[in-house]
């Protein structure tokens, strides 16, 4: 397994893997999925309930509740911090063409509009994926050229939802 680094809330960040590393110190840190998005994590022997609230699995970004309390986390795969460290940040030199279904699930809520411009950071539809809501946002700036899905549609893995001009 490769690495993970998890960073909350801006502030600290955790490097998971075999081992996990909080603060430059390592721990043997297990987990276990107890139902559909809660999991049992027991680190340096503590024990955590985790549950996502939240994903938005095209920034990476996800809302959990950890033992009660609301954390916004951000994750980035070895692949993330690679273009890191090479000066580079994924996508920040790509123009925004289109817009992909990141999981199979159905569509909620569509929240923009044909012919609008839309910045990085925008919602731009709601797709419903293992019974969670997932917010897509737009991973650029750009202009919507035309909607490809309709509200209550099933959309597969990487199928075009959004073209932009």
């Amino acid at each position: 397994m490769g690495s993970l680094k998890i960073k909350i809330e801006n502030d600290k960040e955790y490097t998971l893997n075999n081992l996990s590393e909080i603060d430059g110190q390592l721990f043997k840190c297990d987990w276990i999925c107890v139902s559909e998005n809660r999991y049992h994590v027991i680190c340096n022997h503590k024990s955590y309930t985790v549950e996502v609230l939240e994903a938005d699995y095209n920034n990476k970004e996800f809302l959990l509740k950890i033992n009660g309390a609301l954390v916004k986390a951000n994750a980035k795969d070895e692949y993330d911090q690679l273009l890191k460290s090479l000066g580079m940040d994924a996508g920040s030199s790509l123009k925004l063409n289109e817009i992909k279904a990141p999981m199979p699930g159905m569509v909620l809520e569509i929240i923009a509009k044909d012919g609008t411009n839309v910045n990085k950071g925008d919602s731009l539809l709601v797709l419903e994926a293992m019974k969670m809501e997932n917010v897509i946002k737009s991973p650029g700036d750009g202009w919507v050229k035309q909607i490809k899905i309709k509200k209550g549609d099933k959309v597969e893995k990487n199928q075009i939802l959004i073209t932009f001009a």
